[in-house]
């Protein structure tokens, strides 16, 4: 059953923004109890996405990692829900044909910052993904050139490992191997 943006009534929960229609042109989240709409990504977004989520199936796959890479699925949060451009998840809570995973399932979050969701990406989103326990979060910003900048979970907060910058392949060992030039990435 599906339910329009204009019939609901009181506050959303997770089962009512997982009814809601399929609709290409606009990305669902919750936020405590608040629906939150994004626009769908534009070009150099998905071309981003697509090649960054090629080349962690490609390095997990070398490192035999029990995982499987996700592109816009929905996270469930404790204060919500969510839908990462990228999501590392272990392989055993992707077994069952769902429109959703559990946070404690994620092993990595990956935004890719957009000018329709900056503000989202930078500062709310990892607030959410710190207390939902996600062990990193990675950020792709565009702008004013390619730069990947990797966080891990410390003590409730994401604390910055390391940017990876265009130009340069940063190595990574979490979580599994993985180099990465993020020009490579962004590039038309």
């Amino acid at each position: 059953m599906s339910v329009a943006l204009d019939d609901h009534i009181g506050p959303w929960t997770v089962d009512a923004v997982l009814a809601l229609p399929e609709d290409r042109t606009v990305r669902y989240e919750l936020l405590g109890e608040s629906l939150v709409m994004s626009p769908a990504p534009g070009l150099r977004h998905q071309r981003a996405s697509y090649r960054l989520h090629v080349a962690l199936d490609a390095a997990a796959r070398a490192a035999d990692a029990p995982v499987e890479i996700l592109e816009a699925i929905n996270v469930t949060l404790p204060s919500g829900l969510v839908v990462p451009d990228i999501v590392v998840a272990d392989a055993g809570a992707t077994s069952e044909d769902a429109v959703s995973i559990d946070a404690d399932a994620v092993q990595l979050v990956v935004e890719l910052v957009s000018p329709g969701n900056k503000t989202m990406d930078r500062k709310f989103k990892p607030v959410l993904y710190a207390e939902a326990a996600i062990p990193h979060y990675w950020r792709l910003e565009f702008d004013p050139a390619p730069r990947l900048i990797i966080t891990e979970l410390h003590n409730g907060r994401y604390i910055e490992q390391t940017t990876a910058l265009a130009g340069e392949v940063t190595q990574l060992d979490s979580p599994f191997p993985f180099a990465i030039d993020p020009a490579g990435i962004a590039r038309q």
